[in-house]
């Protein structure tokens, strides 16, 4: 890709990367991560004047795979954020490498929710996630990962 000065990297992240909820630290942290080496290698290609490079950061919002389920926000506002089908986040990603757009999050609700932490005092961002049930939301997801290994542990004897 450098040698030719042509190519586009795609980096699937998470919503989880650009805010964070109480219970999954591990998973927001490395979704984190995974947005700071995606800025990192754009900005670096950026400097290297490598513009025939594309990049494109997926930043989806909670994607309807069974990876997190039972993750539960507030019930008044799930009607209008149920969780993502994955085909509906692949045909947003394809747009958005086909159009050369640098990140895409879908919802674009997502956006607005990470400008608000941006500009927000900590405590207001809090008491959005409060207001959303964002800031809870794992837990129902933690309690029922808790029974399904006590289950296991009980049937194994363990």
């Amino acid at each position: 890709m450098l040698e030719i000065n042509h190519g586009h990297i795609v980096t699937v992240a998470s919503s989880l990367g650009l805010f964070s909820t109480a219970g999954v630290e591990d998973y927001c942290a490395s979704k984190f991560g995974v947005v700071g080496f995606h800025e990192s290698l754009s900005h670096e290609l950026q400097a290297a004047e490598k513009d025939g490079i594309k990049t494109t950061l997926v930043c989806p919002y909670l994607v309807d795979t069974g990876m997190f389920r039972g993750c539960r926000i507030r019930k008044e506002i799930e009607p209008f954020l149920p969780p993502l089908k994955p085909d509906y986040c692949v045909k947003q990603a394809m747009k958005a490498i086909l159009t050369d757009q640098p990140m895409i999050c879908t919802p674009r609700l997502m956006y607005i929710v990470t400008f608000m932490k941006s500009i927000l005092p900590f405590e207001a961002v809090v008491c959005m996630y409060r207001f959303l049930g964002a800031d809870k939301c794992m837990y129902p997801f933690i309690a029922q990962r808790k029974q399904a290994t006590n289950n296991n542990e009980a049937k194994n004897g363990i």
